[in-house]
């Protein structure tokens, strides 16, 4: 039922975005929604960082976005390699200098780079 899945689904123009409310590492996260045919939660304008950031405030877990740090140290770009149309970075962030190489949402919806052998909540996109 609708009721089930409060909370767990945001939908954005073509995109749904939907967790299983589930931790893990970014490899596992990514491998999870790539097997349930999508991939990771990928913020590609306001509307959807909004639509992924209330997620992350439903459960007040910070998620791993579709994003990565490229060869080049301080340059991210999107995990299927193009560069990013949109960013939301917190202040003085990204501050990794390559040891951060992905990238979790906070609860205020802003950007953080970060190791990605932390546990944080799979948010997938379809």
């Amino acid at each position: 039922s609708a009721l089930a899945l409060n909370g767990k689904i945001r939908e954005v123009g073509e995109k749904v975005f939907a967790t299983n409310g589930k931790k893990a590492n970014f490899a596992s996260a990514l491998r999870s929604c790539e097997e349930a045919g999508g991939t990771l939660a990928t913020p590609m304008n306001e509307e959807e960082n909004k639509a992924i950031m209330d997620i992350v405030k439903e459960y007040k877990q910070y998620a791993y976005l579709g994003i990565k740090e490229c060869e080049i140290s301080g340059q991210f770009t999107y995990i299927t390699g193009m560069p990013l149309s949109y960013t939301k970075w917190h202040q003085y962030e990204p501050n990794g200098k390559g040891k951060e190489k992905c990238v979790e949402m906070y609860t205020d919806g802003s950007w953080n780079d970060k190791k990605c052998n932390l546990y944080r909540l799979t948010i997938c996109e379809f």
